[in-house]
């Protein structure tokens, strides 16, 4: 991906302070996802990590990461997992806690969304302190299913989250911040 389309992809991210709460500076991908040439942008340069592969399904992380990994997994013709927050799910579910910059919270995925064996890549919008990618890699990896690697919008990297995601495949992010 070229520096110019990079650029104009983190211009357009904008920041909101002290938001969801005090001392967090909220990085909003929304204008991002209102620009369809952005948009498009943004999932071809985060699924190339993974286009010479065999891909058979896609996870996403609840909320933003089932827009990104939505779209990913139609880019790479894979079907799409999502991992919610808990009590979202409609079928038997396999759940892990975790922590986070400003909290703790609760993910789950169907039992049966992964069969072992399954070549796998987990997407999100945003790797912060990896609390929330670490349960999802969890997930995965009880499955038997086989995670190639994540692929994250954006990633601060100043939180060290991606040490969280150790032994997990590699990790791409197309912004740093």
């Amino acid at each position: 991906m070229s520096p110019d389309t990079l650029e104009r992809l983190r211009s357009t991210i904008r920041d909101v302070p002290d938001f969801p709460q005090p001392g967090i500076l909220f990085k909003d991908i929304t204008p991002v996802l209102a620009d369809a040439v952005l948009l498009r942008q943004a999932i071809e340069g985060m699924a190339a990590a993974f286009a010479d592969q065999k891909v058979d399904k896609v996870v996403g992380i609840d909320a933003r990461g089932f827009i990104f990994g939505a779209l990913m997994a139609a880019r790479l013709g894979a079907g799409f997992v999502p991992v919610r927050k808990k009590g979202k799910l409609p079928w038997r579910t396999r759940g892990l806690d975790y922590t986070l910059e400003y909290g703790s919270n609760s993910v789950e995925m169907h039992e049966d969304a992964l069969a072992p064996g399954e070549k796998v890549v987990l997407a999100d919008d945003l790797l912060a302190t990896g609390g929330t990618a670490g349960a999802a890699v969890r997930l995965i990896q009880e499955s038997g299913a086989d995670l190639l690697g994540s692929a994250f919008f954006i990633e601060l990297g100043f939180l060290d989250g991606r040490s969280k995601l150790a032994g997990s495949g590699p990790v791409h992010a197309l912004l740093t911040f």
